[in-house]
């Protein structure tokens, strides 16, 4: 038999804290996803959601098989009323995604684009990894 370690988020119910009741919410778990990673046609193409940043905040790195798209944007709003401040209001917006690319590519024709709050990446495959075709010889 194995041991399982207790995780109090998941489970059936006898499971959880006694000093939690079925009507009390239990903290919300995210996960962030939004990166996919495919061939098309000889090339590697690299989908990042990057909604509500600007494509000037966008940076985008590529070094040695390792694809890394960020961004940050951040607002800042103040309202003051003689002399006072009010309201004040900052929102940070910003992700970070990395990951290994599936082949060899050729890495002076990577090309970017965003569209409708989603980073697209291509380039092509590198030439020393595509599939090559094997002429049989006859046999003597």
């Amino acid at each position: 038999m194995a041991i399982v370690r207790f995780n109090p988020f998941f489970g059936p119910s006898w499971l959880r804290p006694l000093n939690w009741d079925d009507e009390q919410e239990w903290p919300e778990l995210t996960m962030t996803e939004g990166l996919n990673v495919f061939e098309e046609d000889n090339k590697v193409v690299v989908e990042a959601a990057v909604p509500g940043i600007p494509e000037e905040k966008v940076d985008i790195t590529y070094e040695d098989g390792v694809l890394t798209i960020s961004g940050k944007q951040e607002e800042h709003e103040e309202e003051k009323k003689k002399n006072r401040v009010v309201h004040k209001m900052q929102r940070v917006s910003s992700f970070s995604y990395t990951t290994y690319l599936p082949r060899a590519i050729d890495e002076k024709n990577i090309e970017a684009t965003v569209k409708d709050g989603v980073v697209r990446i291509t380039a092509p495959v590198a030439d020393a990894v595509k599939a090559k075709k094997i002429l049989i010889k006859k046999s003597k």
